[in-house]
């Protein structure tokens, strides 16, 4: 069987028989949603990269200790990996995590849109700026389930399981998320179109 027909499970048993073809395989599948969830989180590419790197480091460790057993799960068990580094990262910093673009990175640069003319490029471009903006200025947890759901394009599930909190929790953080960012575009009269 192709190593690209594998499902997550049977590429990691063909790894740690020592395929390391499977390997690259299950990275190519899932490293750009850790890496851009990583980036949306830390808003600094070379600290994005760094981060990616030791998530990989530690997957591949646990693999090769026997000591991975979320059967299926991959990828969640991935992202937590991910979503706690970047915690730890800030725990030891003190920052706060910023949606907003850099001269090397914007995540509307990698998700799928119709080609568009000029005047529907720029309104675009300056829809998702304040967006960013109103997501920026959201309190630190509904944030991160704004950032999970719709850049890291988690289910509230995945998210729940992830920040430790129960699927009801995570659904209210993103209802009073909408619920300020609506607020925000009354008082500030905000045109997203």
């Amino acid at each position: 069987m192709q190593v690209t027909m594998l499902n997550d499970q049977q590429l990691i048993a063909r790894y740690l028989e020592g395929d390391e073809r499977a390997f690259e395989m299950l990275l190519s599948r899932h490293q750009q949603k850790i890496y851009t969830s990583i980036y949306l989180f830390v808003k600094d590419q070379s600290l994005a990269e760094d981060i990616f790197q030791e998530v990989f480091i530690k997957i591949i460790d646990t693999l090769r200790r026997g000591k991975y057993n979320h059967e299926g799960k991959f990828l969640q068990w991935a992202m937590r990996i991910s979503y706690n580094m970047c915690v730890d990262y800030f725990r030891r910093t003190k920052r706060r995590p910023q949606v907003s673009p850099t001269d090397t990175f914007d995540i509307f640069d990698i998700l799928q849109v119709a080609d568009d003319n000029a005047e529907q490029s720029i309104i675009r471009s300056q829809t998702h700026d304040r967006i960013r903006h109103l997501v920026d200025q959201l309190p630190p947890e509904q944030r991160e389930v704004v950032i999970l759901r719709h850049y890291a394009d988690m289910s509230f599930k995945e998210i729940a399981k992830l920040t430790r909190v129960s699927i009801n929790t995570a659904l209210g953080r993103m209802r009073y998320a909408l619920i300020n960012i609506r607020k925000m575009v009354e008082e500030k009269e905000v045109i997203l179109q």
